[in-house]
Order: C-alpha cells, then structure tokens, then sequence
C-alpha cells in the first residue's frame, strides 16, 4: 500500500551532505519526493512510496549520515501525489 509522508528533520542537518544523502537512501528503496532545506535550519522532506520502505526511510531519517546530529524528526501522513523521481529542490 502506497503512502506519503511529510518528514521535517531537526538538528545539525544542512551542510553535512543531509539531502544528497536522503536522495541516495530514497532511490534506493525506491521512494519517490524531494528534500529541502528550510530557512529555519530544518531539512523539509516529502516521500512517496511503500508502507515498509518508507518506515525504514523514516527511521533512516532519526540518524542521517554520518555528520549530522538529528535532533529529532516530525512525521504526518497526506494525500498521495505522484512523484516521478526524488529530487533535491534548493
């Protein structure tokens, strides 16, 4: 079952390779979206895919690569919206 979530990611997560590093993981476990980083410091994500994908991806999220310090993660459930590929949106 396809679902969608909306990720907002706190802590040390830009300049530390936070969203290319989310594109990675998001391609491979075949999840569909974007990331970006937020004036406030936050890195906004939206992702489309399997239910068992994107709680592994979610989880992915608590720890990021290895020089970030998440802080802690925000998760709500919205409509589907089709993506087509997971981009990095400056």
């Amino acid at each position: 079952m396809k679902k969608r979530l909306i990720i907002h990611v706190f802590g040390k997560v830009q300049g530390v390779w936070f969203r290319k590093s989310t594109q990675e993981k998001a391609e491979e476990l075949n999840i569909l979206g974007f990331c970006q980083n937020m004036p406030n410091g936050t890195v906004y994500i939206e992702a489309e895919g399997e239910l068992e994908n994107l709680k592994y991806f979610s989880d992915w999220c608590k720890i990021g690569p290895p020089m970030a310090e998440v802080s802690g993660i925000k998760v709500t459930e919205e409509a589907i919206e089709g993506f087509k590929a997971f981009e990095i949106r400056r």
